[in-house]
């Protein structure tokens, strides 16, 4: 359960009940526990030895566990912000200290926790403030994309003196003159009779072809009475579809599962792109429904649980739960509770990574969805763990099995299955046995010399555009950088705009003619002259989403095009508007980042262009080709996946790569052959672990000292196995210098061990004044 606790004079905080013992601590006299704020645990043991897990694996605090896997509308503390709900009306329901509250909130719609301590004058105020959140009275301020509101549903009902025939009577016979009136109560009686549930006031209004002021006439002449209930805001209706039927090759793959998971814990389906894997993580789901179980779908991106709802509420609509960052605080209290209640609607949650986190009672099933996505790792803040690996520990606790799919696994699961520590199903046919797209490489050199380029576009890239929108079918355009152009410079002095708090030059959104920071997010006007020298001739350099939007739409003046990055999906729904549009081919054109990687179904695209291939296979990292890779057959895959065989269009500088040589042949086994032998020669995971250090500060020459000092600690330690310290290519966010260490422990070496020995070497260094105020950062298995 919860508690409130004190620290110094007047700040509190919320803390979780983790164990209850008789041990006085030593050194120091324990405050008495300012108060308990439940009722009943809000998490269940099973979650306690998770995060327990959590902490102990990736190296970081219980308190960084909590925070990131509790909803924060649950971390109430003395500072947080109290903010009026304008809908709630029924004061009623609440006691002399509720309406205390309540009214202070009439005259001032934000109040602190210390104010409401002074208008009650009392100091135990958090479980007020509690009970009145269930109420729907107020809610609790966090940065959210959207201030969302408690859904509290109007309903109307007659007044109880007209129940007797002769009231009603003489009801109508005073409402004779007054007809629209008359005709809302008429239609009331006909809905009550036909639906015997209470109506809804904007049901009414609908049906009877009133407006509000009417009903308001009738509710002062006090013939209607109006009430809210409040409901749940997530409700998805079942639409009783039966299952599609399995293909034999689907049904081959569903039975060799089956098999599977009665001598492995997990196992990976290895199935091409538009191979029909949902219909057999469907399948699945069903079968673990029966038994009673619960299931988690963990996806990459918020992008597809939009489509994915579509799909799975046909058949367990009633049983769907979602749970992500877009979802604002009560919307994920709600899921929560529900879960830890067992409601029938949280039979299956469908979510991104901080689902792991949730009070699972009864878990059968975890799916893995595009298993090989970095978006399952989180970086900051702690604790940078990977939900694919923490989804396995947690499906272990629950005695629960584990599903990864992918048409491109990573190199670690792949290594784990050929390893025989997972499963291997392989599903290599599309459905409905269409072939996968065929991938021609473009010679952007060849082309800029023979001056066939329009813009970004080569001559074949817009035949190919040309003939796909004459036959009315749609295209995907895949650029991996978001923006108008990443670097605007002086043609007079040659000075590009930098950030003032990073080392990156400043990236140019021509839709907000502003400048922006991609890492702190500092922005600033487009300049007219340059700020160097005072040219009046700026020039842009590279290309993003945005100038391949606008380049597309003077192209092709009739085609609809529509961009889908970070900037255009920031609202709530700002995916579903997008995927919306393109689904019903409102969109003839969509232009987009990564998102477009992941597992999207549109059945009329039938071309897919990536602008530019090198970008990604040349960015230091020693994943770079592997994922380069997974990127481009998976937004190849995003071609023909419906009628007939797709079209996929790379435009390269260097077509004989062997990465792009691969990515035409879709050569998933030759890629990771060759990967795991570079891997094998640099030591590198899935051969060995590793862990990186990360040290941030705002002073230069600390840094450096710093690093230094821990290398010489680590190598003494580790031997060779340390490299380091050096700086990222980005060596300054937000003022902070940064210095990498990275640590390569070799399989035989005890991690746990070594976790201990890395331990004790944060006290040493952080016992250093000179060191202390330096940020020290943990992050094991990094990407």
């Amino acid at each position: 359960m919860r508690v409130a606790v004190p620290f110094g004079k007047s700040k509190i905080y919320t803390a979780l009940v983790y164990k209850i013992h008789q041990t006085p601590p030593v050194g120091y006299d324990a405050k008495d526990i300012y108060q308990i704020l439940d009722d009943k645990p809000i998490v269940n043991e099973k979650q306690l030895k998770h995060w327990s897990w959590l902490t102990d694996y990736y190296l970081c605090a219980l308190g960084d566990v909590l925070r990131a896997g509790l909803p924060s509308i649950f971390l109430l503390e003395s500072e947080t912000l109290i903010i009026r709900n304008e809908i709630f009306e029924d004061e009623s329901i609440l006691d002399d200290d509720e309406y205390l509250i309540y009214e202070a909130l009439q005259r001032q719609s934000i109040l602190k926790v210390q104010e409401v301590s002074a208008i009650l004058d009392k100091k135990k105020v958090l479980p007020i403030i509690n009970q009145l959140m269930i109420k729907g009275v107020l809610s609790v301020k966090e940065e959210i994309f959207e201030q969302y509101k408690p859904k509290l549903v109007k309903y109307v009902k007659l007044n109880d003196r007209y129940i007797s025939n002769e009231k009603l009577s003489t009801l109508l016979v005073e409402l004779s003159k007054a007809k629209k009136q008359k005709q809302a109560v008429m239609h009331y009686f006909s809905l009550n009779a036909s639906t015997k549930k209470p109506i809804k006031a904007k049901t009414l209004q609908e049906v009877a072809k009133v407006s509000a002021s009417i009903l308001k006439a009738l509710v002062d002449k006090s013939i209607f009475e109006i009430y809210y209930i409040q409901t749940d805001r997530i409700n998805y209706e079942k639409t009783n579809g039966k299952l599609k039927e399995l293909t034999d090759f689907q049904e081959t793959a569903y039975q060799e599962i089956k098999n599977s998971f009665k001598e492995k814990e997990v196992t990976l389906l290895h199935g091409i792109t538009s191979s029909g894997k949902t219909e057999i993580y469907t399948k699945l789901i069903k079968d673990t429904l029966h038994l009673n179980k619960q299931v988690l779908y963990l996806l990459p991106e918020i992008a597809l649980t939009t489509q994915l709802i579509e799909r799975l509420k046909i058949y367990f609509g009633d049983q769907i739960s979602v749970f992500h960052s877009k979802y604002s605080l009560q919307e994920r209290v709600e899921v929560w509770r529900n879960l830890l209640y067992n409601k029938k609607k949280t039979q299956i949650i469908l979510g991104a990574r901080s689902s792991i986190f949730l009070p699972f009672n009864n878990l059968g099933l975890i799916i893995v969805d595009e298993e090989h996505e970095t978006s399952y790792k989180q970086f900051e803040p702690a604790p940078r763990y990977h939900a694919r690996d923490a989804a396995i520990v947690l499906a272990n606790l629950h005695q629960a099995k584990v599903l990864l799919g992918s048409a491109t696994p990573s190199i670690e699961s792949f290594y784990n299955a050929q390893k025989n520590k997972y499963a291997l199903v392989t599903l290599n046919r599309r459905f409905s046995n269409i072939q996968l797209p065929e991938v021609e490489l473009v010679n952007l050199k060849e082309k800029y010399r023979k001056k066939q380029m329009n813009g970004h576009f080569s001559d074949r890239m817009l035949e190919l555009m040309q003939r796909a929108l004459d036959e009315k079918e749609q295209i995907i355009i895949f650029q991996n950088r978001r923006g108008f152009s990443p670097i605007v410079t002086c043609n007079t002095c040659g000075v590009s705009a930098q950030c003032p708090n990073c080392d990156v030059s400043l990236t140019y959104h021509k839709f907000r003619s502003e400048l922006r920071c991609h890492y702190c997010n500092y922005s600033r006007s487009m300049p007219k002259k340059c700020l160097a020298c005072g040219g009046v001739s700026l020039s842009t350099k590279g290309f993003g989403t945005e100038q391949i939007e606008l380049e597309i739409q003077e192209l092709f003046k009739d085609a609809k095009v529509a961009r889908m990055d970070l900037d255009t999906t920031r609202g709530k729904y700002g995916y579903h508007k997008i995927i919306s549009a393109f689904q019903s081919q409102e969109v003839d054109i969509l232009v987009g980042t990564q998102m477009l990687s992941k597992g999207l179904d549109f059945a009329n695209v039938s071309l897919v262009g990536i602008l530019n291939a090198d970008n990604m296979l040349n960015f230091p990292d020693f994943r770079a080709h592997e994922r380069s890779f997974q990127l481009m057959v998976q937004v190849s895959g995003r071609a023909g996946r419906a009628k007939k065989r797709g079209k996929v269009a790379i435009q390269t500088y260097n077509p004989f790569h062997q990465i792009l040589q691969q990515v035409t042949t879709t050569d998933y086994i030759n890629m990771y052959k060759e990967q795991l032998e570079e891997r094998y020669q640099y030591k590198y995971p899935p051969l060995l672990r590793t862990i990186k250090i990360t040290l941030k500060h705002k002073d230069f020459n600390k840094v450096n000292r710093g690093s230094e000092w821990l290398a010489k600690s680590l190598n003494n330690q580790f031997l060779n196995n340390v490299l380091g310290p050096t700086s990222p290519v980005v060596a300054r966010v937000r003022n902070q210098y940064i210095k990498f260490i990275l640590i390569k422990l070799p399989v035989k070496t005890s991690i746990k061990q070594s976790k201990i020995v890395l331990k004790k070497i944060k006290i040493n260094f952080q016992s250093i004044a000179e060191f202390r105020p330096i940020r020290f950062i943990f992050d094991v298995d990094n990407m």
